[in-house]
Parts: C-alpha cells; sequence; structure tokens
C-alpha cells in the first residue's frame, strides 16, 4: 500500500499493520481470506468453500462426514451459491477460451463474409453478402453469435486474459451451472442494450458484454465475502474509462452486460438456502424476459 508523504510508518505501525493482514487460505497460500471452516477454523478462499448449514467448510471436512453419522457421500460438496464442487473449477472457462479462439481462427481463415454473417447489426444493407441484414430481418441468433467474435489480436487478447483472470474464480464459486447461466444471461443483457440503443447500421462484436457481467458478479461476490472491493472497483473504473474514452467501443453492451451481472451475481450469492435455486434461475428468467421485451420493442420500430 501507498505511504501517504510526511508520515512514515515506524516498527510499530508496522507491526500494528501486519497484526490486522488477513490470513491466507489453508489451500492456496497466495490468497487472504476472511472466512474460516466452521469445523476446523482453517480460513479458505472462494474456490475452497464449501456450503454447509452453517457457514461454509473446507473440502477436507466435507469428504470426512458431516459429523451427524451420514456417509460422507450423503451430502454432495456445494460452492458458495449452491453448485457442484468438480475437480476442475474451471473447465466452463477453458471451454469458453477455446471457443472464442476457433471462432477468431475462423474469422481470420474465411474472412469479413462470416463476419457480417453473425455480428450484431440491427437492420442494413451488408455488401459482402448483397442483402439487408439484422435482428430486426429475424436474425435473433446475431444476439448470442456476436459474444464469440472479435475484431482483432488486441481485442480477443484483452477479453481472453480478462476472462480467465476474473472467470476462473467466480466459476469455483458458482460452480458450471450457475456460472454459465451468468456469462449468457450477462452477454444476451448486453446485446440487448445494444440492439435498442445503436444505430441500426452499426456493427458490434465481442465477449465484452458477458465478461463485464463477470466484472459486476465478481464484485457482488466480494462484497458479500467482506473481501477488499478496491482491486475491482478500481479495474472496473479502468475498464469503464477504456469504454467511453475509445471510440468504436460498443458501449451498451458493456454497461448491459455489467448490469445483467450484477443482478443475477446478486440472486446467485444472497439467495436463501430454503429457495436457492428457484431464486437463482428465476432472476436469470427474468433478465431474459427484459431483454425479450427489449428486441421486440426495437424490432418494432425498425420494421
Amino acid at each position: 500500500m501507498d505511504q501517504a508523504p510526511g508520515n512514515p510508518q515506524g516498527p510499530q505501525d508496522q507491526g500494528h499493520q501486519d497484526a490486522r493482514a488477513l490470513p491466507t487460505c489453508y489451500r492456496h497460500p497466495d490468497r487472504e481470506t476472511g472466512v474460516r471452516c466452521t469445523r476446523c477454523e482453517r480460513p479458505i478462499c472462494p474456490e475452497c468453500m464449501i456450503s454447509a448449514s452453517v457457514g461454509f467448510q473446507c473440502p477436507e471436512c466435507v469428504r470426512a462426514g458431516s459429523g451427524t453419522g451420514h456417509a460422507p457421500s450423503a451430502s454432495q460438496p456445494r460452492t458458495l451459491a449452491g453448485g457442484t464442487v468438480t475437480a476442475d473449477p474451471r473447465l466452463v472457462t477453458k471451454i469458453l477460451i477455446g471457443l472464442n479462439l476457433a471462432v477468431f481462427l475462423v474469422q481470420l481463415s474465411v474472412g469479413d463474409r462470416f463476419t457480417d454473417r453473425f455480428d450484431l447489426i440491427g437492420r442494413a444493407y451488408v455488401p459482402l453478402l448483397g442483402s439487408v441484414e439484422g435482428v430486426a430481418e429475424g436474425q435473433w441468433y446475431r444476439m448470442l453469435t456476436v459474444m464469440f467474435l472479435h475484431g482483432s489480436y488486441i481485442h480477443i487478447l484483452f477479453n481472453m486474459l480478462s476472462l480467465w483472470w476474473i472467470g476462473g474464480p467466480l466459476e469455483a464459486a458458482l460452480g458450471r451451472a450457475r456460472y454459465l447461466a451468468l456469462y449468457f444471461v450477462s452477454g444476451l443483457a448486453g446485446s440487448a442494450l445494444t440492439y435498442l440503443v445503436a444505430a441500426p447500421n452499426q456493427p458490434s462484436l465481442g465477449a465484452s458484454g458477458a465478461i463485464f457481467g463477470l466484472f459486476g458478479a465478481t464484485a457482488v461476490l466480494m462484497r458479500r465475502l467482506n473481501y477488499d472491493m478496491r482491486p475491482v472497483i478500481a479495474l472496473l473504473v479502468i475498464n469503464l474509462i477504456f469504454t467511453f474514452g475509445w471510440s468504436n467501443i460498443a458501449w451498451q453492451a458493456h454497461i448491459g452486460g455489467l448490469v445483467g451481472g450484477v443482478v443475477v451475481g446478486y440472486a446467485m450469492v444472497h439467495a436463501p438456502r430454503e429457495r436457492r435455486t428457484l431464486i437463482q434461475y428465476g432472476v436469470c428468467a427474468v433478465v431474459l424476459a427484459a431483454v425479450v421485451v427489449a428486441t421486440l420493442v426495437r424490432t418494432a420500430q425498425l420494421t
């Protein structure tokens, strides 16, 4: 942490600061955490947290059994959001990155004709295709396929690094199904706002809407765990500065994805245990309904 000018830290101040430092996860020593296993009291990070009847338990305590006489297999380990704990907590993130890279290779091989057929555009004549194209022409699939297209090496590099850095820990905390729902709902929310607000002949592409959704959900998760919010807020502010400071960036996708991610993320980590699944996927359905309404309204305006 930077020191304020004219206020040097002496030995006593340094000792006091060390005393206040958060412990590190017993399985991941590089990760600070303020949460402990309710059984063994060892510090655990989000990747190691398994939801229990009260608080969270570490993987070893869950495997050892619930302490109630039941076999360890009687209670399946769950993530913070109620998802299933898996051997590879980053598998979905790896698959998403692989799909984006594969589609980008197809873009490079086939050229603009492929990109123009699957990017997000409201309604416009596309010379390479020789016809009027767009979501308003019934090509609703563009709102989904746009999430796997990129315009340059820098574009896909930045997005995939962000997806790996933000998506991996979030997938571990939510579980695969909930993480995947968050990713696609956020991406579709970004597509819907772009379609609703942007010029109908302005094409856009990129996974940024979904990734901004992951940013929003990460902020909600860190708040839920009482983590230091400053790093994720600083990163989000930097991304928003780029969003509004550079030309040729579809800010609508970023803002739509961010809002969708915050809403869905809040439902994922704050839903009460007794109705958790219903609330989590119910909120996803509500956001998707808003996406459909916005799409229908814009289509009516353009046709």
